[in-house]
């Protein structure tokens, strides 16, 4: 199966968590405390992590979930990342038939709900470093599963385009 990445936008992803965006007024304050709520037994962990570059064509043969906690990744050093994120199937495997592939500019984080189906970070043009949160201490804090090959590849029609800042991809 192939999967083209679409750009981010929170509707699309609303499904599989929430898109972390900058306010646009100055003074103004976006909340994003209700996505990780304290959970008897478990710690808030915070980390950063750093992520080779990546190119399209890429291969994906595995996922990852969370099933006591939402996990947030906040861009530090990024130029743009792909998300890729799926539902569970009726017996809680991932659907990978509906798997979507989002591309997410640097200045935009995300938060995954609590036991959705997540590719690892793909950080696309260079290196980057995310600050990652989420809550740990229960057994199986992460669970990961080998999922049929999937290609993240540019739509066939996709030619050269612009970042958001303004350098070609």
């Amino acid at each position: 199966m192939i999967l083209s990445p679409q750009p981010a936008d929170a509707a699309s992803f609303l499904p599989f968590g929430t898109l972390v965006e900058k306010p646009e007024v100055a003074g103004e304050r976006r909340m994003f405390s209700d996505w990780l709520p304290a959970i008897d037994g478990l710690a808030l962990q915070f980390h950063l992590n750093h992520v080779a570059a990546s190119s399209l064509p890429l291969a994906l043969a595995q996922v990852e979930r969370h099933p006591h906690s939402a996990q947030v990744f906040l861009p530090v050093d990024v130029s743009r990342y792909l998300v890729v994120v799926m539902p569970s199937s009726p017996d809680g495997s991932p659907d990978v038939a509906q798997a979507c592939c989002f591309e997410v500019p640097g200045s935009i984080g995300v938060i995954y709900r609590r036991d959705v189906w997540h590719a690892g970070m793909m950080v696309l043009d260079r290196a980057g470093s995310f600050a990652v949160l989420m809550s740990r201490g229960a057994d199986q804090d992460d669970v990961f599963l080998p999922i049929p090959p999937l290609t993240l590849a540019p739509a066939a029609n996709q030619g050269p385009r612009l970042t958001r800042n303004g350098h070609s991809a």
